[in-house]
């Protein structure tokens, strides 16, 4: 895994590559999302990335420790603060849930119960003109499982890459061991 030209946005406190990828500690009460039911809008959860401009495609494979409500890492394509998809594992009301958030203006959330067992996750998140398509693989299966098809922008530069955030809780550990991205222009 090369993570030459990825850069932070909202780089945590603790972080460092190791052998096999890279450890992050998401920090406490980061986290990222627009308006929608709460009505509070943040944009500090740990992300990092390489900026791609057209089609691309983003494979990621962590285990966490989550601890607490919400508690989340996974893979990122964000153009800005109102305009991104997230798609990992969240801690939700004591388990694992498959989540993908997709925000333009607004987030919106979709969950559903991870694989029993989960240890660690693999998402897929396929950028082609207009839309991205979400795929998951649990426990070192390939991302096979559709989880989400949704609009994007097409065209418009993204920071492709990982993220991580503890919006109510102290923080916890993550370790990505798969950071893949193929791009048609950087």
């Amino acid at each position: 895994m090369t993570l030459e030209g990825f850069t932070w946005v909202n780089e945590p406190a603790e972080w460092a590559p190791t052998g096999d990828g890279l450890r992050a500690v998401a920090g406490a009460q980061t986290d990222l999302w627009q308006r929608t039911h709460y009505g509070y809008s943040y944009d500090t959860a740990h992300m990092f990335g390489r900026q791609v401009a057209g089609d691309a495609r983003l494979t990621v494979t962590f285990e966490a420790g989550y601890a607490e409500q919400y508690d989340q890492a996974g893979a990122v394509l964000r153009i800005d603060e109102e305009n991104w998809i997230k798609a990992g594992v969240e801690f939700v009301d004591g388990g694992h849930q498959l989540s993908v958030v997709v925000t333009r203006g607004f987030s919106d959330w979709s969950v559903t119960p991870a694989p029993g067992g989960l240890v660690s996750a693999t998402f897929d998140l396929e950028r082609a003109g207009d839309s991205v398509t979400v795929r998951y693989g649990a426990n070192g299966a390939e991302p096979e499982h559709l989880l989400r098809l949704a609009y994007f922008p097409p065209g418009a530069p993204a920071l492709a890459g990982v993220m991580c955030a503890a919006p109510v809780g102290k923080g916890f550990e993550t370790r990505f061991t798969r950071v893949s991205l193929t791009s048609d222009r950087v």
